[in-house]
């Protein structure tokens, strides 16, 4: 049997990726009972990092930690990978000493070539293009807190940057319409919008897009990598905030989040983050438990 990995929610059939949820969702139970989840003793995590990160880190070490294994943190001012060795290489070697990999990188065909030559799993942390880890918390806190988002209404604020290519991916893995709201030329990849049609609508005025919708759903205007565009990107996503005014167009019960780190007052108000009834935080949190099903469900095949 080949080795499975997580490079995108496609990855998972739309039955796996409930059962991941809701399994995500018991392990978070079980720790807050307090509940032994040392399941993997001796196992390793080896977690490359190739970009900066709070919630990733500290989720998948806190996972393997809590699943009884270790997590290794390697990045390439540290690792041969940071001196040209091919990522084929190392991923022969780095693969032949772990149980799982996890990384965090920039252009999405690097963790596909070092999956190719990879003997155990490999997740992504986070590409260009796509953050399928978040899309598990985001998933997995909307059924906490409202059900099934089967038939439902999301819209995404922002740049179609690698968060909202994911939610296109979501959107069919999770059955539901998707609304993009995003300046003209900053939509997402061409080819993901064609191949979801069915249920992908782009729509550059962001009060029409949010109208009616379940779940607004936003992200900073420039990603890592694209610091010296900030300038410039702040000038024309200004009237895609998320803030009070906008989510009054959206369903009278509908729900927020943020990826974080957010910058308050750009993409969204610091007066959304702030109150007392915002999901962001049980979003975030979320990072740890649908990350510790994932390997665990790795782990086990």
């Amino acid at each position: 049997m080949s080795t499975r990995h997580f490079l995108t929610l496609l990855d998972f059939s739309a039955a796996e990726l409930s059962t991941l949820i809701d399994r995500a969702i018991e392990m978070k139970r079980e720790h807050q009972l307090g509940t032994d989840q040392r399941r993997f003793p001796g196992q390793v995590l080896a977690m490359i990092f190739a970009k900066s990160s709070t919630r990733t880190r500290v989720s998948f070490e806190a996972g393997m930690a809590q699943l009884g294994g270790h997590a290794m943190f390697l990045s390439p001012q540290d690792t041969q990978l940071g001196r040209g060795e091919p990522v084929e290489d190392s991923a022969r070697v780095i693969s032949s000493m772990v149980d799982i990999v996890m990384i965090r990188t920039f252009g999405h065909d690097i963790i596909e070539r070092f999956a190719a030559h990879s003997s155990v799993p490999v997740i992504n942390a986070l590409t260009d293009d796509f953050h399928p880890c978040q899309l598990l918390a985001d998933m997995q806190t909307y059924r906490e807190i409202r059900g099934s988002i089967a038939g439902r209404t999301v819209c995404w604020v922002g740049d179609g940057n690698n968060m909202c290519q994911s939610y296109i991916n979501a959107a069919q893995r999770f059955d539901f319409e998707l609304r993009i709201a995003c300046p003209a030329g900053f939509e997402p990849r061409a080819d993901l919008v064609a191949a979801n049609r069915d249920r992908i609508i782009i729509e550059h005025n962001p009060q029409l897009a949010v109208r009616g919708a379940d779940l607004v759903v936003t992200d900073v205007w420039a990603s890592m990598g694209q610091e010296a565009e900030q300038e410039e990107r702040a000038n024309l996503f200004t009237p895609y905030q998320v803030n009070q005014s906008l989510m009054s167009h959206a369903a009278t019960d509908a729900l927020y989040m943020h990826c974080l780190p957010a910058h308050r007052g750009e993409e969204i108000s610091s007066e959304l983050m702030d109150t007392s009834d915002t999901v962001v935080w049980q979003e975030a949190e979320n990072r740890l438990h649908a990350q510790k099903a994932l390997m665990e469900t790795l782990l086990e095949l």
